[in-house]
């Protein structure tokens, strides 16, 4: 028993190690740096208590970065997910050059974000671009998407989703091809039409990768930000800036590490409950059996 215990420690301890060098230990030091001041040449930090998180409740640009970011998750975690699950039914049926279907939906997933945000600036440039080209078509006059405060944002989220959907849809395409084909047979039998089957059947099985999708889903929320950097560089007017690009912004450009070593501590809580939220609550939904 000993023996089985020492080769299991060793076999996790590579893992071990990366994840605390390179998760834990930071995230501890972060915690601790947001209750002191900003190291300047030297003149070392000095502890402050809570008046970097007092700081951040008067920091305008910080309040509008985390309504951004609250309305971001909120459109781009559901319609991301609805349209892999979409995807996926619809590439999981039979039909002539499934492949290729497949691998166009799988596309976006493999580029780089930095290319992906390149692509939607050609399509979003106004006049020249190919969304204002298709309306030009009708008449319709040419947009600045990204130079529009109240259209910036949504930009952003449209590229997120095209992005993601790709991706959660190869979970899904898993999880329903491990569904037996008897069930389908037997619900034939009883007369089950193709939405009480998935209501009844598809979806209560596909919980689980829906929770491990919705786990990863807003982890992305909060942690891809690189389009932001090609395209909109959170303007105009803050109006698309995310809490992860202005916590860059404040840590590496203004060099002010302890405020956003709070923001940081600040996102880790709130990802932290959401986390609690989903294991504990929509766990009990979930059927692994």
């Amino acid at each position: 028993m000993r023996r089985d215990w020492i080769y299991a420690l060793l076999l996790l301890l590579p893992a071990m190690v990366l994840l605390m060098g390179f998760t834990h230990i930071p995230a501890i030091e972060t915690v601790i740096s947001s209750f002191f001041s900003t190291p300047h040449g030297r003149r070392p930090a000095h502890f402050v208590g809570i008046e970097n998180y007092r700081y951040l409740l008067e920091d305008d640009v910080f309040i509008r970065s985390c309504w951004n970011n609250l309305i971001y998750s909120a459109i781009t975690i559901p319609a991301s997910i609805l349209i892999a699950l979409v995807m996926a039914l619809f590439v999981h049926s039979r039909m002539m050059g499934l492949s290729f279907l497949r691998m166009a939906y799988f596309t976006p997933t493999v580029l780089p974000m930095i290319a992906v945000g390149n692509i939607w600036l050609f399509f979003f440039t106004p006049s020249f671009g190919l969304i204002d080209q298709i309306r030009s078509l009708f008449d319709l006059p040419a947009q600045n998407w990204m130079g529009n405060t109240d259209t910036v944002l949504y930009t952003v989220l449209v590229v997120a989703v095209w992005k993601n959907a790709g991706f959660f849809m190869i979970f899904y395409l898993a999880a329903l091809q491990t569904i037996p084909e008897q069930l389908r047979e037997a619900a034939r039998l009883e007369g089950a039409g193709r939405w009480t089957f998935f209501r009844r059947v598809t979806l209560p099985l596909i919980m689980p990768t829906t929770l491990f999708i919705l786990v990863n889903a807003i982890i992305n929320s909060v942690r891809l930000i690189d389009h932001i950097f090609i395209m909109t560089l959170g303007g105009p007017n803050n109006a698309s800036r995310l809490l992860l690009f202005h916590i860059y912004e404040t840590a590496f450009e203004y060099w002010d590490t302890a405020s956003a070593s709070a923001m940081t501590v600040v996102i880790l809580f709130v990802l932290s409950l959401l986390a609690i939220g989903q294991f504990f609550w929509l766990d009990r939904k979930v059927h692994y059996k």
